[in-house]
């Protein structure tokens, strides 16, 4: 029947329109002679019969989705030449010619076939519809054309489940093929189908596969016992697969077939030790000392990844004794000899943590590991240079002393990446020691005029911190001054910052450092940290400064200008000391600045300008003692990192957390991702219950718009280039009167005898406030009333949250009865809304809980939007108000801070 079948197959005839197809379909396979007979019968019909009746003897519910025959005048085309359709409906008819066909050369014409499909799959384009014709087509000895089936198969199967089925009986024929390699690929297919509905054809040739004769299709068996249990765990239990693996494991002669086992029973166990106390003793069977001696023995007949994988095990072994810790050591001596960089790590790994509690021991292991892992990094390829560096860091960082002769190593190569050069130069800053500091700094020095604009400031800063770590520094703060001979903007910005950190340590060298840093115009300083570091020298040594004074006064005219909030912070501490120092010469400038700060919008300029003028009032030796005390040299600068985080950074030797430079809770543990970090709670956010029905949930929105539920840190909304830095924040007193009459400020010196009051007194009277004691404080505004029925739509409050600015952003405490309240947050939603003050979203968790608050003006189309960040730990709220009417911010904020305050109160 087949034969004569197929033998029909290379007609090209086509049936009449007439013909009906559910009666050929549904034809017993004893009328198929009459049907053969009757050549206007098209091969279409003839492949829809012979998949119907296949698939109806081996798979019941199996069905081939209904296509429409082709035109009664229409010809099937030959390969060769295209019908005119679509690119993939000309291949489904290309593939119905070829299925079945045993012609000479049918394998090539399907070879060519099958790459479009895999192309057009590889590029997104879905070929999903020729899915049956490509089974049909894998029929085929051909191993290249099964595996290009089979990955055809394996991406489509899960999005098409039903299609699937169609795959079951060639993949299980396959399975039973002589070729070993045909068994393992067709087993690996059928167990990447991961459709829970074809659990129970796994479960045959996976036992068949755990117990064939050839070693890859075991291999292939083992890692499908692992793809079942992710599929259904309870099957792959019930079939006591884990059992078969462990025997394996433990008794199979082929290395790769023990380490798949052994990887699968790690993962499988590990999750099954959550619920089953068998599970957890099978788990830690795994740490014994016969298997541990078992894998170690057999370490040299694993491969490289299977070697690390054994590794990665003895690290977690406890050794009952000394002895016990030098015979692995022992085992694994020639495996830091390994021509791979991963297996030599995991080997150094298993080697210091097996001796952590042998001091001298420990030692000595650095000694050791130290000539492979140089050599790898001369020998590897830029990455992995660059991650074994980054191990060597971290052993450098615990035992300097030991690296510190071989810091030629650490030079950095003219062709070497960038990331791989700034690596080097941290290693050459911490191995650095009196016997080889001159050798280091004099090659730091020559990467200063490097191409490479980060590696010349990297190479400064490294001078610097060698500097600052080192007693003698004679010869650096040379170097150091010559960079600023150098003419680079970026060389004089680094070489600025570096020596501002020197004098705070080493203020035996001011007159040197001052002597260069005088000659340099604060108009060539663009960056705002090497600005500020100018200006912080101004003002601290301005006694040795002639030019000090006028140099502040020219930066403070043009105090608009500069949108560095830190340049003007700096500026009006270094206008106070330099007014201490040379009170004629400053006043006026000090006056300029004071005005100037309590008028600007940033937050923290404004507050430190409006200190300064009470503290200036209240009495101007104080102020003395406050801002400019006797200068002391600073022990030691803060570490950036904590020693507990690089222990545990340490522990994860061998691991990203090395590379990152960070442990892997900071990335694992949502407590730790951030303070305002909600992208994994987003499911937790909610709209509440008064808005309406139909409204979109806000975690809907594109997060490329970004949505301000899905925001991780506001950007400051208010900086910008608008007059006095773009915000807007109403100071206590009137700005313009202060400009006019601050300018004007005539403060008796350091120096000069009076009274606290007396003092307090001239001083505003000078400002002409007509004040005797302190100035009157700003009536309180009238309360804000609220609109109880308020109504937002999310659309709208996202659109106007982008386009508003920020009025205003406070931060306020939060009662400790609020903050157990908050443990349920609708809580808090309820009472604001009691408050005529309405939750349009929540998210976040504790001790982090972010609120999007909206209100409405009573009477008044005006809208009020807060975005509040109550942390429970420190008892503090954080909001950001945005408002149609920004003249009523801070009324709003009065009513907000209110309700606020009452929150969890009887």
């Amino acid at each position: 029947i087949v034969g004569v079948f197929f033998f029909h197959l290379s007609t090209h005839e086509t049936p009449p329109v007439n013909q009906n197809i559910s009666t050929i379909l549904a034809a017993p396979s004893s009328d198929l002679s009459s049907i053969l007979s009757d050549r206007v019968t098209s091969r279409w019909f003839l492949l829809r019969w012979i998949s119907r009746r296949t698939n109806s003897n081996h798979i019941s519910t199996a069905t081939i989705s209904a296509m429409p025959p082709p035109a009664a005048s229409s010809r099937y085309p030959s390969p060769s030449q295209p019908s005119g359709k679509s690119e993939v409906t000309d291949l489904k008819s290309q593939l119905r010619q070829l299925a079945g066909s045993r012609a000479p050369g049918v394998d090539d014409s399907k070879r060519d076939l099958f790459k479009k499909v895999i192309s057009y799959m590889t590029i997104g384009i879905d070929v999903s519809s020729v899915f049956g014709e490509m089974v049909m087509c894998s029929a085929t000895s051909d191993i290249v054309l099964k595996k290009m089936c089979y990955l055809y198969v394996g991406n489509y199967a899960k999005g098409n489940p039903d299609l699937s089925l169609l795959t079951i009986n060639f993949l299980q024929r396959d399975c039973k093929d002589e070729d070993p390699m045909i068994r393992g690929l067709a087993l690996r297919s059928l167990c990447s189908l991961r459709v829970p509905n074809l659990v129970e054809y796994l479960l045959g040739p996976l036992g068949s596969g755990l117990k064939d004769n050839n070693s890859y299709v075991r291999t292939i068996a083992v890692t499908g016992v692992l793809k079942l249990y992710h599929i259904s765990a309870s099957t792959c239990i019930d079939a006591e697969f884990p059992a078969t693996l462990k025997s394996l494991m433990l008794h199979d002669s082929d290395a790769q077939v023990v380490a798949n086992c052994l990887a699968a029973l790690q993962e499988i166990w590990s999750l099954e030790a959550s619920h089953s106390e068998e599970a957890c003793r099978e788990k830690e069977s795994l740490l014994s000392k016969p298997l541990i001696y078992y894998f170690l023995n057999r370490i040299k007949e694993f491969n490289e990844w299977a070697q690390c994988l054994i590794l990665e095990l003895a690290v977690k072994y406890v050794p009952s004794d000394s002895n016990d810790i030098f015979d692995i050591m022992n085992l694994l001596e020639d495996r830091l000899q390994h021509a791979n960089g991963a297996v030599v790590l995991a080997t150094v790994k298993v080697f210091l943590q097996l001796t952590l509690s042998m001091t001298d021991v420990h030692q000595q292991v650095y000694e050791r590991i130290k000539s492979p892992l140089l050599t790898l990094v001369s020998s590897g390829s830029p990455e992995q240079s660059y991650a074994i560096l980054s191990h060597l860091h971290l052993l450098v960082v615990r035992a300097p002393f030991i690296f510190a002769s071989d810091y030629k190593h650490f030079y950095c190569q003219y062709n070497e990446p960038s990331y791989v050069k700034k690596l080097k130069l941290e290693m050459l800053t911490a191995i650095a020691n009196e016997s080889n500091t001159y050798e280091i700094v004099t090659e730091l020095c020559e990467y200063a005029a490097n191409v490479d604009i980060e590696i010349a400031r990297e190479s400064i800063r490294a001078v610097g911190k060698i500097a600052l770590q080192q007693y003698d520094v004679n010869a650096i703060v040379d170097r150091l001054l010559q960079f600023l001979e150098m003419e680079k903007d970026y060389v004089t910005a680094e070489t600025l910052v570096l020596v501002k950190d020197l004098l705070r340590k080493h203020p035996q060298w001011s007159h040197d450092c001052i002597s260069v840093v005088g000659g340099i115009s604060s108009k060539n300083i663009q960056e705002p940290k090497a600005k500020a570091a100018l200006i912080w020298m101004l003002g601290e040594y301005a006694q040795d400064m002639s030019d000090a004074p006028y140099i502040l006064e020219n930066l403070i005219e043009n105090w608009e200008e500069e949108h560095s909030a830190e340049v003007r912070l700096h500026l009006l501490t270094a206008a106070m000391k330099c007014f201490f120092k040379r009170a004629p010469e400053t006043q006026k400038a000090l006056g300029i600045a004071l005005a100037a700060g309590i008028a600007d919008f940033h937050q923290d300029v404004h507050d430190r300008a409006l200190f300064y003028y009470r503290v200036l009032q209240y009495d101007v030796h104080v102020a003395e003692r406050v801002v400019s005390p006797p200068q002391q040299a600073v022990s030691a600068f803060a570490d950036t990192q904590s020693s507990e985080i690089k222990d545990r950074i340490f522990d994860e030797f061998n691991s990203l957390s090395v590379i990152y430079q960070k442990p892997s809770y900071i990335f694992t543990d949502k407590e730790h991702r951030g303070p305002f970090e909600f992208s994994d709670e987003l499911g937790s956010t909610s709209i509440t219950p008064e808005v309406s029905s139909d409204i979109v949930p806000a975690q809907q929105f594109e997060a490329n718009d970004k949505d301000l539920l899905l925001s991780t840190d506001e950007k400051d909304d208010n900086k910008g280039l608008s007059s006095n830095n773009g915000s807007a924040y109403t100071a206590p007193y009137e700005s313009s009167n202060i400009s006019s009459q601050m300018q004007e400020l005539a403060i008796s010196g350091p120096a000069a005898s009076a009274t606290t009051t007396q003092s307090s007194f001239d001083f505003d009277d000078l400002l002409g406030l007509g004040l005797s004691t302190a100035p009157a404080p700003t009536p309180s505004p009238p309360l804000l009333k609220l609109n109880a029925r308020a109504a937002l739509d999310p659309r709208a409050f996202q659109q106007k949250w982008r386009q508003l600015p920020i009025s205003l952003s406070q931060e306020y405490s939060v009662n400790p009865q609020g903050i157990a309240a908050l443990t349920v947050p609708q809580s808090l939603i309820k009472h604001m809304q009691s408050h005529s003050i309405h939750c349009i979203a929540s998210g976040g968790q504790s001790p982090n809980f972010k609120f999007f608050f909206f209100a409405q003006k009573e009477a008044e189309p005006l809208d009020y939007l807060t975005e509040c960040i109550i942390n429970s730990s420190s008892a503090k709220a954080q909001i950001k108000v945005k408002a149609d009417e920004q003249s009523t911010s801070q009324a709003f904020a009065t009513v907000f801070e209110t309700a606020l305050s009452k929150f969890g109160m009887p």
